[in-house]
């Protein structure tokens, strides 16, 4: 159970700080308060390591280090945003710069505290103590989510809002994230709009624009974003999630800037550079975003952070420039991560993916056709993700470009194009996939037109008054391509007029079961955030005990969070 130490024998600290003397008055300090365990590191990297595999109860870090790039903010923002920073540990940010604007940036980063150089051992042990003190009032709320109890846990944040008790705002910030995340969107909504009436702040105006978008209103959010953005146009989180509803609304050249703009702010955060990376492969400058990608994996390849489907797109780059030495070092960088993985099932598809593409670079054409046969062969497979279609795709085109004999190539191009075509950003998304193959990028726009075509026939049925035709037409359609967007429209026909359809509960049940075997629910991508796929970045990151429906990867995650 989640407990607060109140002694701070019992505590563990961490203490990140590049300068040796300064990191040694910290330490003596900290002893000094009484901590009963100090650990300290005076590198970022290993600080990451170090807080992505132990749990501290208080962090106080360095903002600058002389000799690093990359600040302590840098640190926070990433391990906030992939929920690796657990709830009740005390984070304190150390600095000699006073400016506003840098400690306004802390306090959006849900930091507990932020110290100014030079400082007392009594003022620090004021600061913990504070902090600590707000955690133990709201024990009763981190107990309820150590248990996996989030809907007491968000109705006890809501009572101490509507209360006005200790630590409203705080509690209030918790709360929505927690109905944002188990999809209570407009509870959400309704949360951080009476935060913002309360006290205009900019993570609940940023709350408000993530409903919208989580609604699949991508216009009202951008609306909501551009208003938050023109108040506070160092607000990064804000670039997040105004990138994601321009790629939802196909503007995929205004999401490229936006996303440029995050990454600017936080040019060291292993995230944005591979979101921002990812987006500039497939949608903009390919060179551009292998350079992102490049740097993100020289920054964080050993963080959980890190996706390895970065090194996928590496390979693509190793393959095309025909760079052996390139290709064999990004085979050994993600076998390293199958290795250590908790969840090696996705590194290990990735890595025998690579090895096809390996095996092309060698011209070993049996091993690639027997690798392209077993993929397209489970094109309609649960497993078979949107990520994995891209890279489909991308292999199918350089095969053919090496004038391999693929076994009816175009005819699984439109297979995927009939699955994964469930909206016409990710249409364009996969059509670029097939740079190098006009062909290809045809044959999937024609197959999102043909799905679209699907919907528009069998909405018809609906409007001449037979909607159980329209929810078995659908799902009839839906089962046969696989493709989430039909089946999901059938599950909202349904449940808009069962009233009026025989056999409903049945139809229920039935659509259920393929929504469930099919995941369908979570394929219907939106530009999203790398890392976890329950980052919060707008607010906080949900704890550990938190389990998201199926791991996904970077593009899977490309969806509203």
């Amino acid at each position: 159970m989640f407990l607060v130490p109140h002694d701070l024998h019992d505590a563990h600290a961490l203490v990140i700080e590049g300068n040796p003397q300064s990191r040694s008055i910290l330490i003596s300090q900290l002893r000094d308060i009484g901590f009963g365990k100090v650990t300290q590191c005076s590198r970022m990297a290993e600080a990451r390591r170090k807080l992505e595999s132990s749990q501290f109860d208080v962090v106080i870090c360095e903002q600058t280090f002389e000799r690093e790039t990359g600040s302590g903010q840098d640190l926070l923002d990433d391990l906030r945003r992939n929920q690796l920073l657990p709830f009740y540990t005390v984070f304190i940010m150390v600095t000699a710069e006073a400016s506003y604007s840098k400690v306004a940036e802390a306090a959006e980063a849900a930091l507990d505290a932020y110290l100014l150089k030079p400082h007392t051992g009594a003022r620090l042990a004021e600061r913990i103590l504070q902090a600590r003190s707000r955690k133990a009032e709201l024990e009763d709320i981190f107990s309820a989510i150590d248990e996996q109890d989030f809907e007491r846990a968000a109705h006890l944040c809501m009572e101490r809002f509507e209360a006005r008790g200790p630590y409203w705002l705080y509690a209030a910030r918790i709360g929505a994230e927690l109905l944002l995340r188990t999809g209570r969107l407009a509870e959400a909504r309704t949360l951080y709009e009476a935060v913002v009436e309360a006290k205009t702040l900019p993570w609940a105006r940023l709350g408000v624009a993530r409903a919208q978008l989580g609604a699949g209103d991508a216009r009202k959010a951008a609306t909501t974003l551009d208003a938050l953005l023109q108040d506070e146009p160092e607000y990064a989180d804000a670039y997040d999630v105004m990138g994601r509803a321009q790629f939802e609304l196909g503007n995929f050249e205004n999401a490229l800037a936006t996303f440029k703009m995050a990454t600017q702010l936080t040019p060291h955060s292993i995230s944005r550079l591979l979101k921002h990376g990812m987006l500039s492969y497939y949608a903009g400058d390919r060179g551009e975003g292998i350079e992102l990608l490049d740097r993100a994996t020289r920054i964080g390849i050993d963080s959980k952070m890190y996706d390895p489907q970065a090194l996928v797109l590496l390979a693509f780059a190793r393959l095309d420039a025909n760079d052996r030495k390139g290709m064999a070092r990004v085979i050994e960088q993600l076998t390293r991560l199958k290795d250590r993985s908790f969840e090696p099932e996705r590194p290990y598809r990735l890595l025998e993916f690579v090895r096809a593409l390996e095996a092309l670079l060698h011209e070993q054409e049996t091993r690639v056709l027997d690798e392209v046969k077993h993929l397209t062969d489970a094109i309609l497979e649960p497993w078979f993700d949107f990520e994995m279609a891209t890279n489909l795709v991308g292999l199918l085109v350089r095969a053919v470009q090496r004038r391999l004999q693929v076994y009816e190539v175009e005819k699984n191009v439109e297979k995927l194009g009939l699955r994964f075509c469930t909206s016409r950003a990710l249409t364009e998304l996969l059509a670029s996939a097939a740079a190098g193959n006009p062909l290809f990028a045809t044959i999937i726009h024609e197959a999102h037109a043909r799905v679209l075509k699907l919907t528009e026939q069998a909405m018809t049925m609906a409007i001449k008054g037979d909607p159980r035709g329209t929810v078995i037409r659908l799902l009839e359609d839906g089962q046969s391509t696989c493709n989430a967007k039909l089946i999901e429209s059938s599950w909202q026909v349904l449940n808009r007029y069962a009233g009026r359809i025989e056999g409903a509960d049945a139809l229920r049940e039935h659509i259920a079961s393929v929504r469930e075997s099919l995941q369908t629910q979570h394929q219907i991508t939106r530009l999203g955030d790398a890392g976890s796929a329950n980052a919060a970045p707008g607010g906080l990151a949900l704890p550990s005990g938190y389990k998201p429906p199926r791991r996904e990867g970077l593009l899977d995650r490309m969806r509203t969070d």
